[in-house]
């Protein structure tokens, strides 16, 4: 009876390999699973809960110190520098709801690409990854009311709160985010 157990190494291999393809053929199943979940970086404006899809957002760096610009409009809140690079500093609050950003110590901007540069873009607060998938769609509702219906048409739902998708995108295809200045 032993002796039928007794398994030559070859044929330990080959149950190796038979037993390791069967797992493999599981594993775009779980890949293609992966790849529908929808990830982006999730953020506060006012009283409302955002997320901006992760190939829109270069970085995520405090408020660095802002050089005002003379004759702009009252959200271009000046000219920032990071690494030696110079970008515009936006406060997305007033930008769409006409309301100040409260800045405090911990602050952090996003900073999204743009044709001509970059531009770093003032939020309440951060809270970093999200992810959602294709079942956690909810209407966007007051999530895209006044200036938000440009720039949200998706939202989430998950742990009670409602993320709408902002489009950073289109906000920086916008003829009235891409001329700052007083007219």
């Amino acid at each position: 009876m032993a002796a039928a157990t007794l398994r030559t190494p070859f044929e330990i291999l080959e149950d190796f390999e038979r037993r390791s393809l069967a797992h493999s053929s599981a594993m775009p199943a779980a890949r293609q699973a992966e790849q529908a979940q929808w990830r982006g970086v999730g953020f506060r404006i006012g009283d409302k809960r955002y997320v901006a899809n992760f190939e829109e957002v270069v970085e995520i760096v405090p408020l660095p110190p802002v050089t005002p610009v003379p004759g702009a409009q009252p959200w271009l809140l000046g000219i920032g520098n990071l690494r030696g690079n110079l970008f515009p500093v936006i406060d997305l609050k007033q930008f769409l709801q006409g309301e100040r950003t409260v800045f405090h110590e911990g602050m952090r901007v996003l900073v999204m690409r743009q044709n001509g540069g970059d531009v770093a873009l003032t939020i309440d607060e951060l809270y970093g990854q999200r992810g959602f998938n294709e079942q956690q769609a909810v209407p966007v509702g007051e999530l895209a009311t006044g200036r938000y219906a440009n720039f949200v048409h998706k939202a989430y739902g998950g742990d009670e709160i409602t993320w709408g998708v902002f489009s950073l995108s289109t906000l920086a295809r916008t003829p009235e985010f891409r001329h700052a200045a007083l007219t």
